[in-house]
């Protein structure tokens, strides 16, 4: 029935003036803030159905719509509606090419804007802290500058498309291990140095418009109610203009609703726990928080919701898009680009077909979807291609698949974790840092019948491999590829494409070489549910350089089925002072036989310190393209910045005078060039 009072109400509406999108964004913003109630601001701050905002009809606010996941949307937990299935983010990492994560940025945020929705809860940026997290996977890598730039980058193409990014987990959400009630004991320097970077830079250079608090506690406090992570860090020393969500029932446990509303704690999701309207209402009426404090939450709030045309003609928004030719496109190059190769003895890889007539390809993973059950990064694609489907395909009149190692020319093992309880799953971190046992009984049983096989493992996190790694000719680390996974790794295996995935994450032999696991207090905590970071800087290949350990794979390392020679580094200075540039640059040549990609690691050396500084940090990286026999000059710039610490004395970035180590290499330990300069100060 027409109901005249109602289509009055609308066009009275239309006609304010947060609804004219030619005016200054600011200036909507406040002029639907003056106008909405106090009962409507409380309505605003939590979710409702999971994953949306409340209505607010007298003003026509629609609900905003947030979903998963870091490879893939999620717009239901059934799996009615079919989104494209990118590879995990430690596989995107791999690539160590930024170009990539923008467009998968573009890519998601058109599937976002397809299924409605306005928010994508991504990316992961918690630094890989413990090869054990049960989340490995979803986040990008151990390094603060890698993961910064490949953050930057996601942020800025999603955000392209008028879709709002939600970085997470801020911060220091390094396990799954009691994380609803763990605190994160770690100093200021750390803080600083290695677990801020990438959420910076997502804000400051990226303008990302949303963060997500974590569930555990930082010194003691929780993420969401952390009035110095979020109102003095993340707000006054950042500049950040969205506004914060809270990891999904994460205020749980925090002491009230008004230290959530102070610390400027936004949304509350998924349901409304400290930010119940009587609570609200109680708290508000005693002064236990004011007005102020209230709208400067919602305003970021609102701010967000015009940046996404949530009041706007949708005409004028960018056209959303799923599981298209290019989507599907995107996922493979991806997810090629990730692979890294391990180990290629006597160059068994790449499989020549015509030297071939059959191939056996066992193992558990050969066979098995991975896109279920990684908790908020499950996804349900329109088809996923299983590694055999893939190469089966691949050889197709011309190599008969077989499985039967002993009968084979070459025997493919598929082995590695799932998403599933105990291995690569958010909710728990996994039990064995080994594969599974029968999947190693399995691997060398097979080497006894068939010396020519290579393992191919699919996991989002390092395994050992010390029980059979010397055995092996050939290994293959492919992570959770996405629905083009299958199709991907039999391109890698056959040639068709040159590995060119370089490990974002190091290695280790066996896992007390982890600085995570020293002791139960560093993983995973004490009794009173406190984890010690007391490894402090020293994460990932700067605990492996500094403290002499061999890592089984180290960190920025993967082979080739070509070689790139490094020569004639040049150094623009000798010396720099205050903001002068230095401009390094070095020439690469292929100087193998096939076309390749490579990346180029600049890492940087304090060579004498008044602190305890580690052995080099990756302070830049170029991805390039070579034709056997072409050269490259690739050019990297150092400031003052790249050559800073924190000093937890003076609470700022220092850079001492004296002299720094320029070292180019395609790993954290295979430097191929070296120089030296001097900064005056």
């Amino acid at each position: 029935m027409f109901d005249l009072r109602k289509e009055r109400s609308k066009i009275k509406v239309l006609t304010l003036p947060f609804m004219d999108s030619n005016l200054e964004a600011e200036k909507r913003v406040e002029d639907l803030l003056e106008r909405l109630t106090l009962h409507e601001k409380f309505r605003l701050l939590s979710g409702r159905k999971r994953w949306h905002t409340k209505r607010i009809r007298r003003l026509g606010i629609k609900p905003f719509t947030m979903f998963d996941g870091p490879h893939g949307v999620r717009p239901d937990r059934e799996g009615k509606i079919k989104t494209t299935y990118f590879p995990s983010s430690i596989c995107r990492a791999a690539t160590w090419n930024v170009e990539l994560s923008n467009k998968f940025g573009i890519a998601i945020a058109q599937e976002i804007r397809d299924v409605g929705a306005h928010m994508l809860l991504a990316p992961g940026i918690n630094i890989q802290r413990t090869p054990m997290c049960g989340r490995t996977f979803e986040y990008q890598t151990e390094d603060p500058y890698l993961n910064k730039e490949l953050a930057v980058a996601v942020v800025t193409g999603v955000q392209s498309q008028r879709v709002a990014a939600c970085i997470k987990h801020f911060i220091c959400n390094n396990q799954e291990t009691n994380r609803h009630t763990s605190s994160s004991e770690v100093s200021e320097r750390t803080l600083q140095e290695i677990y801020y970077p990438a959420f910076k830079g997502a804000v400051e250079e990226a303008d990302a418009w949303s963060i997500m608090s974590c569930y555990n506690k930082v010194n003691g406090i929780y993420g969401s109610e952390n009035e110095h992570l979020l109102r003095e860090v993340l707000m006054g020393e950042w500049g950040f203009r969205g506004f914060v969500v809270s990891d999904w029932v994460a205020t749980r446990y925090t002491k009230s609703t008004e230290s959530c509303i102070k610390a400027g704690l936004t949304l509350e999701m998924p349901i409304a726990i400290k930010y119940n309207i009587f609570r609200l209402a109680q708290a508000y009426k005693e002064r236990r928080f004011t007005e102020k404090n209230l709208n400067d939450n919602i305003r970021r709030l609102l701010r967000v919701m015009f940046l996404v045309g949530l009041f706007d003609d949708e005409d004028a928004l960018p056209k959303g898009s799923r599981n298209t030719p290019e989507h599907q496109a995107l996922s493979r190059e991806i997810a090629e680009e990730g692979i890294v190769l391990l180990k290629n003895e006597s160059n068994i890889l790449p499989l020549d077909m015509k030297k071939l007539k059959k191939i056996a390809v066992i193992g558990p993973t050969a066979i098995k979807k991975t896109h279920l059950g990684g908790g908020s990064s499950s996804n349900y694609p329109p088809y996923e291609i299983k590694p055999i489907i893939g190469i089966t395909e691949k050889c197709k009149g011309k190599v008969e698949i077989i499985n039967s190692p002993s009968d084979a020319d070459i025997t493919v093992i598929f082995a590695g974790l799932r998403h599933q309880e105990g291995m690569d799953i958010e909710g728990e971190d996994k039990v064995s840092f080994g594969l599974p046992e029968d999947q190693v009984s399995l691997i060398t049983k097979t080497i006894k019948d068939n010396p020519n096989t290579i393992v191919v493992l699919t996991s989002g996190s390092p395994v050992s491999m010390i029980e059979w790694i010397d055995k092996v000719p050939a290994v293959v680390q492919a992570w959770y590829g996405g629905l083009e996974a299958g199709n991907a790794i039999a391109n890698i295996l056959f040639g068709d494409v040159n590995p060119s995935g370089k490990l974002p994450i190091t290695f280790p032999k066996v896992l007390s070489d982890s600085p995570a696991h020293v002791s139960e207090r560093t993983f995973p905590g004490d009794e009173n549910l406190r984890v010690f970071y007391d490894e402090g800087i020293f994460v990932g290949y700067r605990h492996y350089d500094t403290n002499r350990i061999e890592p089984l794979f180290p960190f920025g390392y993967g082979l080739s089925y070509t070689k790139f020679t490094y020569e004639n580094l040049k150094l623009s200075k000798e010396k720099i002072a205050g903001n002068e540039k230095l401009v390094v640059t070095a020439d690469v040549v292929n100087s193998g036989e096939k076309f390749g990609a490579e990346v180029i690691q600049q890492y940087i050396r304090d060579i004498e310190s008044s602190v305890e500084r580690p052995l080099k940090e990756l302070k830049g990286f170029k991805k390039i393209r070579l034709q056997p026999s072409e050269k490259s000059t690739v050019s990297f710039e150092i400031g003052k910045e790249d050559l800073s610490f924190f000093d937890e004395t003076s609470g700022n970035w220092v850079a001492e005078k004296g002299k720094f180590e320029i070292l180019i290499g395609a790993s954290s330990r295979d430097v191929r060039l070296q120089g030296k300069f001097e900064f005056l100060g």
